[in-house]
Protein backbone atom coordinates (compact mmCIF):
# COMPACT_ATOMS: atom_id res chain seq x y z
CA UNK A 1 0.00 0.00 0.00
CA UNK A 2 1.03 3.76 -0.61
CA UNK A 3 3.38 4.98 2.10
CA UNK A 4 0.56 8.28 3.02
CA UNK A 5 -1.94 5.40 3.69
CA UNK A 6 0.39 3.95 6.17
CA UNK A 7 2.06 7.18 8.07
CA UNK A 8 -1.64 7.85 9.18
CA UNK A 9 -1.66 5.19 11.06
CA UNK A 10 2.26 5.47 12.20
CA UNK A 11 1.40 8.76 13.41
CA UNK A 12 -0.31 7.99 15.57
CA UNK A 13 1.91 4.95 17.61
CA UNK A 14 5.03 7.07 17.37
CA UNK A 15 6.47 7.48 21.00
CA UNK A 16 4.07 5.41 23.03
CA UNK A 17 4.37 2.23 24.41
CA UNK A 18 4.28 -1.43 23.01
CA UNK A 19 0.70 -2.16 25.09
CA UNK A 20 -0.73 0.99 24.24
CA UNK A 21 0.60 1.08 20.41
CA UNK A 22 -1.43 -2.97 20.25
CA UNK A 23 -4.67 -1.44 21.62
CA UNK A 24 -4.41 1.48 19.33
CA UNK A 25 -3.46 -0.34 16.21
CA UNK A 26 -6.10 -3.00 16.69
CA UNK A 27 -9.08 -0.48 16.95
CA UNK A 28 -7.99 2.10 14.34
CA UNK A 29 -10.15 1.55 11.33
CA UNK A 30 -7.57 1.54 8.90
CA UNK A 31 -6.67 -1.21 6.61
CA UNK A 32 -2.81 -0.44 7.08
CA UNK A 33 -3.34 -1.55 11.10
CA UNK A 34 -2.76 -4.58 10.69
CA UNK A 35 0.59 -5.07 8.78
CA UNK A 36 1.88 -2.75 11.14
CA UNK A 37 0.49 -4.97 14.04
CA UNK A 38 2.33 -7.36 12.57
CA UNK A 39 5.66 -5.86 12.53
CA UNK A 40 5.37 -4.34 16.46
CA UNK A 41 4.74 -8.04 17.53
CA UNK A 42 7.91 -9.50 15.26
CA UNK A 43 10.02 -6.35 16.60
CA UNK A 44 8.71 -7.21 20.19
CA UNK A 45 9.40 -10.72 19.91
CA UNK A 46 13.02 -10.36 18.93
CA UNK A 47 13.51 -7.65 21.80
CA UNK A 48 12.78 -10.46 24.56
CA UNK A 49 14.28 -13.33 22.27
CA UNK A 50 17.54 -12.04 21.13
CA UNK A 51 18.23 -9.12 24.23
CA UNK A 52 15.84 -10.26 26.75
CA UNK A 53 14.18 -7.28 27.13
CA UNK A 54 10.61 -7.49 28.88
CA UNK A 55 7.60 -6.20 26.96
CA UNK A 56 6.12 -3.72 29.94
CA UNK A 57 9.53 -1.74 29.65
CA UNK A 58 9.37 -1.47 25.51
CA UNK A 59 8.80 2.16 23.80
CA UNK A 60 8.61 3.12 19.83
CA UNK A 61 10.98 5.46 19.97
CA UNK A 62 11.38 5.47 16.16
CA UNK A 63 8.58 4.74 13.15
CA UNK A 64 9.29 5.68 9.65
CA UNK A 65 7.83 4.75 6.31
CA UNK A 66 9.71 4.95 3.00
CA UNK A 67 8.34 4.39 -0.85
CA UNK A 68 9.87 1.91 -2.53
CA UNK A 69 9.08 0.78 -5.94
CA UNK A 70 5.62 0.96 -8.26
CA UNK A 71 4.54 -2.42 -9.12
CA UNK A 72 2.81 -1.09 -12.63
CA UNK A 73 0.16 -3.85 -13.47
CA UNK A 74 -2.62 -3.70 -16.91
CA UNK A 75 -5.91 -4.02 -16.36
CA UNK A 76 -8.19 -5.21 -19.13
CA UNK A 77 -10.84 -2.38 -20.42
CA UNK A 78 -13.44 -2.31 -23.13
CA UNK A 79 -13.15 -2.35 -26.48
CA UNK A 80 -9.77 -4.48 -26.35
CA UNK A 81 -8.07 -1.40 -24.59
CA UNK A 82 -5.55 -1.34 -21.24
CA UNK A 83 -5.22 0.13 -18.79
CA UNK A 84 -1.90 0.86 -16.38
CA UNK A 85 -2.37 -0.04 -12.97
CA UNK A 86 0.14 1.43 -10.57
CA UNK A 87 0.53 -0.60 -7.05
CA UNK A 88 2.68 1.48 -4.86
CA UNK A 89 4.47 0.02 -1.90
CA UNK A 90 6.69 1.02 1.20
CA UNK A 91 9.54 0.16 3.53
CA UNK A 92 7.98 0.41 7.04
CA UNK A 93 10.63 0.72 10.00
CA UNK A 94 10.16 0.18 13.86
CA UNK A 95 12.71 0.72 16.44
CA UNK A 96 11.79 -0.74 20.23
CA UNK A 97 13.56 0.96 22.81
CA UNK A 98 13.91 -0.32 26.42
CA UNK A 99 13.34 2.60 29.16
CA UNK A 100 14.77 0.60 32.13
CA UNK A 101 18.48 1.63 30.59
CA UNK A 102 17.29 5.59 30.76
CA UNK A 103 16.09 5.79 34.18
CA UNK A 104 19.15 6.45 36.71
CA UNK A 105 18.41 6.71 40.34
CA UNK A 106 19.60 8.85 42.12
CA UNK A 107 22.00 6.77 44.37
CA UNK A 108 23.68 4.68 41.62
CA UNK A 109 24.32 8.53 40.31
CA UNK A 110 25.88 9.62 43.45
CA UNK A 111 27.72 6.07 43.84
CA UNK A 112 28.95 6.96 40.20
CA UNK A 113 30.23 10.21 41.29
CA UNK A 114 32.09 9.10 44.57
CA UNK A 115 33.92 6.06 42.23
CA UNK A 116 35.40 8.88 39.80
CA UNK A 117 38.73 9.87 41.22
CA UNK A 118 41.99 11.83 40.37
CA UNK A 119 44.69 9.85 38.95
CA UNK A 120 48.03 11.00 38.44
CA UNK A 121 49.37 11.20 35.16
CA UNK A 122 53.37 8.99 35.41
CA UNK A 123 55.02 11.78 33.01
CA UNK A 124 54.16 15.03 35.30
CA UNK A 125 53.96 14.84 38.65
CA UNK A 126 51.59 18.31 38.37
CA UNK A 127 49.26 17.20 35.69
CA UNK A 128 46.14 15.27 36.56
CA UNK A 129 43.48 13.49 34.62
CA UNK A 130 40.24 13.35 35.45
CA UNK A 131 38.45 9.48 35.49
CA UNK A 132 34.90 9.86 35.05
CA UNK A 133 32.12 7.10 35.47
CA UNK A 134 30.69 6.23 31.83
CA UNK A 135 27.14 5.30 31.39
CA UNK A 136 27.48 3.65 28.03
CA UNK A 137 23.75 4.28 26.60
CA UNK A 138 23.36 8.16 27.34
CA UNK A 139 27.08 9.08 26.26
CA UNK A 140 28.85 9.09 23.32
CA UNK A 141 29.18 5.10 23.42
CA UNK A 142 31.31 2.54 24.87
CA UNK A 143 34.57 3.90 23.56
CA UNK A 144 34.01 7.84 23.94
CA UNK A 145 36.55 9.42 26.20
CA UNK A 146 37.00 12.18 28.08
Amino acid sequence: MSAHKVRRAIDQIRGRSYEETLMLLELMPYRACYPILKLVYSAAANARHNLGFSEENLVISKAEVNESHILKRLKPRARGRSYAIKRPTCHIRIVLKDTTFYKINRSELLLCLKKAEWVKKKKNKNKYKYKTCHDMYNSGGLWDKK
